[in-house]
């Protein structure tokens, strides 16, 4: 395909899907536009982008596909601007946002103008931002949502996946409505939850001080989505807050039902209980990207020298191997550091693991 894409917002999602493009599409010029024109200025000379543009109308006027890939209420009043132009009457636009019901809802607007909006939600990410950390790797094997209304022709959705293709992502069809109760569950409640328990603990870790310490290693692996941007998720709760508390209240009950087993102290359906929750969790696809990104750890007993971690990653820079996040735990007796590697994904640490096995004599695991 050939033509003008044009990007506004050009963050790691923005970014990426900028790469995907060319990629894929190697006649297409991208057009960027970003309120922080530091971020445009870096996306251009980094080769994301082949024009930065002044403003949405300049970027917008000609383009052949727009992606508006911004915060959902940004995204919303950028659609309602989008409205207002004398864009290509070909022209497909589409979002990123994690919330889909308000922003088609919007999209009325540019419907009226007979402009095809069709909602997108690559359901990928990593824990860094800015167009610096943008891949073209970041979306492949991840689900991509499309929320096209009942409307839309089926060729302008099959335009729009070919556009896509360089993601090398899964795409799914439902509608807002179902997008919006499904990554509620899976998504945006886990959400929810991982920063109710951090803050539980912050308020009782105040009359015990050994909890901030004991709280290190699997607290903040189960609890790391709490991390997340604030900003973020206070405008996807507010936008999907319906199904959130339709969520919160069934919660709730599940949470009685916990606490009505612990009173009664019926060994018999406490095992139950937790027994069912592991078969359930055990029979999730272990290898497909889900909701929630990835992250993969490998574990590496390493010796008590000086440059131990240095040296480890140095091997892993050789090979050309890439990782997220990296930490030291002292939580095995008679082992004096632990090693914690995170990779993007499963291939990585499976490359890593033999890398390290080849180099050294250290012994590694994907579990404490």
């Amino acid at each position: 395909m050939n033509g003008r894409v044009f990007i506004i917002g050009l963050g790691l999602i923005g970014g990426s899907l900028a790469l995907c493009i060319k990629k894929a599409h190697q006649d297409v010029t991208i057009i960027g536009f970003d309120i922080n024109r530091e971020q445009a200025r870096l996306a251009k000379m980094l080769g994301v982008i082949d024009e930065a543009a002044e403003n949405i109308p300049d970027g917008a006027l000609d383009a052949d596909l727009i992606i508006v890939s911004a915060p959902v209420n940004d995204t919303k009043s950028i659609i309602q601007a989008l409205a207002n132009l004398a864009l290509k009457p070909n022209v497909i636009v589409t979002d990123t946002g994690s919330t889909k019901r308000t922003i088609v809802e919007t999209a009325a607007n540019l419907k009226e103008k007979g402009i095809t909006f069709i909602g997108g939600h690559p359901m990928a990410g990593s824990h860094k931002s800015g167009v610096s950390a943008a891949k073209e790797i970041l979306f492949e094997n991840a689900f991509y949502l499309l929320t096209p209304d009942e409307n839309t022709p089926a060729s302008k959705v099959e335009e729009l996946k070919k556009w896509l293709r360089g993601t090398n992502a899964k795409f799914l069809t439902v509608t807002p409505h179902n997008h919006d109760y499904v990554t509620g569950i899976v998504s945006h409640f886990p959400h929810i939850i991982a920063a109710s328990i951090v803050r539980q603990t912050e308020k009782l870790s105040e009359k015990e001080q050994l909890i901030p310490r004991l709280a290190a290693g699997g607290f903040r692996d189960i609890t790391r989505i709490a991390s997340s941007s604030p900003k973020m998720w206070k405008d996807i709760l507010l936008q999907n807050r319906e199904v959130l508390i339709e969520l919160l209240n069934q919660w709730q009950d599940e949470m009685n039902t916990v606490k009505e087993l612990l009173e009664s102290g019926k060994s018999k359906e406490i095992y139950e209980y937790f027994s069912l929750a592991k078969q359930f969790r055990d029979g999730l696809p272990q290898k497909e990207k889900g909701a929630i990104p990835s992250f993969y750890d490998l574990f590496v007993d390493v010796p008590d020298y000086p440059g131990v971690v240095a040296e480890v990653i140095g091997y892993l820079a050789r090979e050309k191997i890439s990782i997220t996040n990296i930490r030291i735990l002292e939580t095995r007796e008679d082992i004096i550091g632990v090693l914690v590697i995170s990779f993007q994904t499963e291939e990585d640490r499976e490359r890593a693991e033999k890398c390290i096995l080849s180099y050294t004599s250290f012994s590694t695991s994907y579990g404490l």
